[in-house]
């Protein structure tokens, strides 16, 4: 919708925002219909209404221009259908499976949670009726992903949900794995940068997150103010910098709440917003700070989390997701890192993470640049072509 961006423009974006330079020329074809596959569209059923909104954006892709080859990177599952039968080839990036095992789980627990609202968690019988659903929609998600004919996921956590989803990947005991193709992640500038920085009294903490609900900012903010109470001393004189970017009025709202929270927890002075920043801020930014913060549940992989450890910040990410399960893992059998789940803990693993003596810090920094060149841009485009050469056999050929 609006505008559609010159190529010119596109390649601008990518270098200024990502530090990503495009090799050749990036066409737009203007889609008019986006607003169906937005969670705003659909209140109620958004599954559904996601789900069929992907179904016309991809009747319409089509109607604008026919390719020998659909790519869905947008977790646009119910596109592939109506493209597979329409002749084109198709492969998917899958980021982030629609619904998981653990979106079912916590539906079944009846835990309130920013995809299962309280009034829902509270009834036995809404709740029933919500797994109803969920498992309705998991069989409808299977047979869209029965149409990719080269599926790709980003995380160990991603593959395991797509493999017992969809049908031909792995589902009902049929066909092959999705290849792991962890995303890339551009630590070239960030591996260059010195390891040694201020850490423990006076040193800088950074966060960064699109300002989302699942981001969970507050509970970040929280645990840095238990923090600040279990180590004053350590943490009196501590920043925290909050770096992310808004995508619309809701996304500001939260922002305005989140320097409320702030000013509640009376960390206004100690704590630093920097909205829609540019690639090179955001580069300073890491390079001047000690810890990185993450805390999303289920992470489907976290680049930040490699971007922290290439930076050669010490990760604090949440115990779940693609963080737990390919990131901050042993390199050479040397910690990279620390895991939290609760705002206690995360507030207790700070503390650890800032009290590291000198030496510490530097073997777990060198460790954690050493596991994040794992997830290079060279190692994206290798796995990546690798896993396409099925769709890719034949393509521009007589």
């Amino acid at each position: 919708q609006g505008r559609v961006p010159a190529p010119g423009e596109l390649a601008a974006r990518a270098a200024q925002r990502f530090g990503v330079q495009l090799r050749g020329e990036v066409e737009a074809v203007p889609l008019r219909l986006t607003w169906l596959v937005h969670p705003a569209t659909w209140p109620r059923l958004t599954l559904v209404g996601q789900a069929l909104g992907a179904l016309v954006v991809g009747l319409e892709a089509l109607s604008r221009l026919q390719p020998e080859l659909v790519v869905d990177t947008a977790g646009l599952a119910f596109a592939l259908p109506p493209a597979r039968l329409l002749g084109s080839r198709t492969a998917a990036y899958v980021h982030y499976p629609i619904i998981s095992t653990d979106m079912l789980q916590r539906v079944r627990d009846r835990v309130a949670l920013y995809n299962n609202a309280s009034r829902v968690a509270r009834s036995p019988l809404l709740t029933q009726a919500k797994v109803v659903y969920y498992r309705a929609f998991a069989v409808a998600y299977g047979a869209a992903g029965s149409c990719c004919q080269a599926a790709m996921v980003n995380s160990s956590w991603t593959r395991g949900h797509i493999t017992s989803l969809w049908w031909g990947w792995g589902a009902w005991g049929g066909g092959a794995a999705p290849a792991l193709v962890h995303p890339p992640c551009n630590t070239e500038l960030l591996q260059g940068l010195p390891l040694r920085r201020r850490r423990g009294r006076g040193a800088q903490v950074v966060s960064v997150a699109q300002f989302r609900p699942e981001k969970d900012h507050a509970l970040q903010l929280r645990a840095f103010a238990r923090a600040r109470e279990l180590a004053p001393d350590l943490l009196s004189a501590t920043q925290l910098v909050l770096v992310g970017s808004c995508r619309d009025e809701a996304d500001e709202g939260r922002v305005a709440a989140l320097r409320a929270l702030a000013r509640d927890l009376g960390m206004e002075q100690a704590v630093e917003f920097k909205v829609n920043a540019s690639f090179s801020e955001l580069q300073a930014t890491l390079a001047s700070s000690a810890v990185g913060l993450h805390a999303m549940l289920d992470e489907h992989f976290g680049i930040v989390v490699v971007e922290y450890m290439a930076a050669g910040a010490v990760p604090l990410a949440h115990d779940s997701g693609g963080p737990a399960a390919d990131i901050v893992r042993p390199e050479g059998g040397t910690p990279t890192g620390f895991l939290a789940a609760s705002s206690e803990e995360y507030a207790l693993k700070l503390v650890q993470a800032l009290s590291l003596p000198a030496r510490d810090a530097e073997t777990m920094t060198r460790a954690a640049r050493q596991r994040a060149a794992r997830f290079s841009d060279e190692a994206f485009a290798q796995r990546f072509m690798a896993a396409m050469q099925p769709v890719l056999q034949g393509l521009g050929g007589p």
